[in-house]
């Protein structure tokens, strides 16, 4: 399986992210591990789960520590960070139940806090909570409504520091159908609101449909269930427009195609996701990420440019052009998914129920990070229908892979607990040991770690600064500098422009079909962002952590048509970011919550 022995090679950015936020630190904050002694205390803490199902611990500490220190796959941040600390947790996804009353609101916030000082990122659906102005029985008073409850969220999540390095994160979500939904909508236009929070409306088919047909739909007060009004569907989806044009808030998750997916329906309906979005979750659950490094699968990446940018204009190297090393990648997908089974049983969960809940499903979420890289050494437009097709392809090929794994675990393990009454079993499908396998985070800063693009994303930029902590970076395409020395365009003074403008668009010097390989994320269209997302959710379980970044000059009407196309090409949700309009408190959406 290999050995771990090799010193990590790290890029100086990676190496200042892990000084900053990952290697242990003694009590007066100096640094006690090297990166490779971090991966080598993670994969030991990890493997000793084996021992639990008759398993060698020693030897998948050596198959985990491999895959990490080689940078092919890194779990979620949480574990990075905690695996063998003495608080050990180890998940990144949360959502906690908002119920109606003074208890339950108040004990999720404690359960919150506990969540978010462990370094975990987690979601609430306001949606039960009675309206504004409406009547408070046992007090003879009157509701505030659910957001003057996320604004005590908000306070008290900013006082909780997560040990200095994570910062809190919280997804907000409310029911389109809600009487309050206007003001949850307009709520983020205020610079100073909500600054923990990413705030998203769960949007009915029902709305929709009322939506196609310009008509109203109802309102349904949640403490009764009773209709108690209706509005415009096109009124209300204009104040969504309005306010993600202006400040990026609110995204869309599609609840009821969301509940569709639901694998464990019997167990309970899904209200909210995490922080960013990609991962829709039961009150009380949890899941464990981690991402694979996609252009890490390339092999003859040195052989890059290959055909399809044009072998006439881009001359090759001897030998063939770079392709996908599929068995390696089927291995490392294996062993990711025994990875992240056995976080599950030697995480220490902050709170009961959610362990009951996380170990009931055993949901794991298997990502991709370096996705734009992969294209870039492949050749490939990201905004192209090649590369549209290779991304269903390698999809499809984790998660194939992914699920086969998890029904060979269960084989040896058992299934999960909650699996008598779940789709699998009422659908005659093989028998998992995860609820689910894949989901697509963002991958923040686990792909400067593994110096690579992030997530699905397209390349933001050539050239950009990063701020972590107290600690500014400068990030440089390194693959556009290789390719441009090589083929003999480079200049200091093109790199000095790439660092002062982020992109070649219209840079006469650079061969017209390298600005095309190298199109960074607002020279995309909103279509192709969304097609993106669309064809890796065909075939991810959980959901996909996507932007669908537009130009500071994008009207409402384009923000408008994403959402719709969104909803139409079968997504679970949408986030719209404009540039130039971020507003304190929007830019958590994009923070590393993986």
């Amino acid at each position: 399986m290999g050995s771990s022995k090799a010193e990590v090679k790290l890029s100086e950015n990676a190496l200042t992210v892990l000084m900053a936020r990952y290697l242990l630190k003694d009590e007066k904050e100096r640094i006690i591990e090297t990166p490779e002694e971090m991966f080598r205390r993670v994969a030991r803490k990890v493997a000793l789960a084996e021992a639990l199902y008759g398993g060698r611990p020693s030897e998948w500490e050596e198959a985990f520590c491999e895959i990490m220190t080689n940078l092919r796959f890194l779990p979620n941040s949480p574990t990075l960070m905690n695996a063998g600390k003495e608080s050990g947790q180890l998940a990144a996804c949360f959502v906690l139940p908002v119920g109606d009353s003074m208890t339950s609101i108040f004990e999720t916030l404690k359960n919150a806090a506990l969540i978010l000082q462990s370094g975990g990122g987690t979601g609430f659906s306001f949606s039960r909570l009675r309206p504004k102005d409406d009547i408070v029985r046992s007090t003879g008073g009157i509701a505030s409504g659910p957001v003057s409850f996320m604004k005590i969220y908000n306070t008290a999540t900013e006082v909780i520091k997560q040990g200095g390095a994570r910062r809190g994160a919280n997804m907000g979500i409310l029911r389109v159908d809600h009487p309050d939904i206007i003001e949850f909508i307009r709520i983020k236009r205020s610079r100073d609101e909500l600054t923990n929070f990413n705030i998203s409306v769960a949007v009915t088919d029902a709305f929709m449909e009322a939506l196609k047909r310009d008509e109203e739909y109802p309102l349904v007060n949640p403490r009764t269930g009773e209709h108690v009004g209706s509005k415009r569907a096109r009124e209300v989806f204009d104040e969504m427009v309005q306010s993600a044009w202006a400040t990026g808030d609110p995204g869309i998750v599609f609840i009821d195609r969301i509940n569709r997916a639901n694998p464990t329906p019997h167990i309970g309906h899904m209200e909210s996701t995490n922080p960013c979005g990609e991962q829709p979750l039961l009150p009380y659950e949890a899941c464990v990420l981690g991402s694979l490094n996609l252009v890490a699968y390339v092999r003859r990446r040195e052989a890059w440019l290959p055909s399809p940018v044009g072998a006439g204009e881009l001359e090759q190297r001897e030998g063939a052009a770079p392709t996908i090393d599929w068995e390696a990648f089927g291995r490392d997908v294996r062993i990711a998914v025994r990875f992240l089974d056995d976080v599950i049983d030697v995480n220490s969960y902050p709170i009961a129920a959610v362990e009951r809940m996380h170990k009931g499903n055993r949901k794991i979420g298997i990502g991709v990070m370096g996705w734009a890289d992969m294209l870039v050494v492949l050749g490939i437009p990201y905004d192209s229908e090649e590369a549209f097709r290779l991304a269903r392809e390698v999809m499809r090929f984790i998660t194939t892979t992914a699920r086969e794994e998890s029904v060979r675990l269960a084989e040896v393990r058992g299934v999960f607990p909650n699996f008598s009454g779940s789709v699998y079993d009422a659908r005659g499908m093989p028998h998992p040991r995860n609820a689910t396998v894949t989901t697509i985070a963002p991958t923040g800063t686990l792909s400067i770690i593994a110096n690579c693009s992030s997530g699905i994303e397209p390349l933001f930029s050539l050239a950009y600064k990063r701020r972590v902590l107290d600690t500014e970076l400068l990030v440089v395409n390194e693959y556009f500098l290789e390719l441009a020395k090589r083929l003999g365009f480079y200049s200091d003074e093109l790199e000095e422009r790439i660092i002062r403008t982020g992109d070649v668009k219209g840079v006469k010097n650079v061969p017209r079909k390298v600005r095309r390989l190298f199109r960074t994320a607002h020279e995309i269209s909103p279509e192709d962002h969304i097609e993106m997302q669309a064809c890796f959710q065909e075939f991810t379980d959980n959901a996909v952590s996507k932007t669908v970044n537009m130009p500071h000059r994008a009207t409402k009407d384009d923000v408008a048509r994403a959402f719709l196309r969104a909803y139409e090409r079968g997504c679970k949700g949408i986030t719209v970011f404009r540039y130039g309009t971020a507003k304190k408190g929007t830019l958590v959406r994009f923070a590393d919550t993986d």
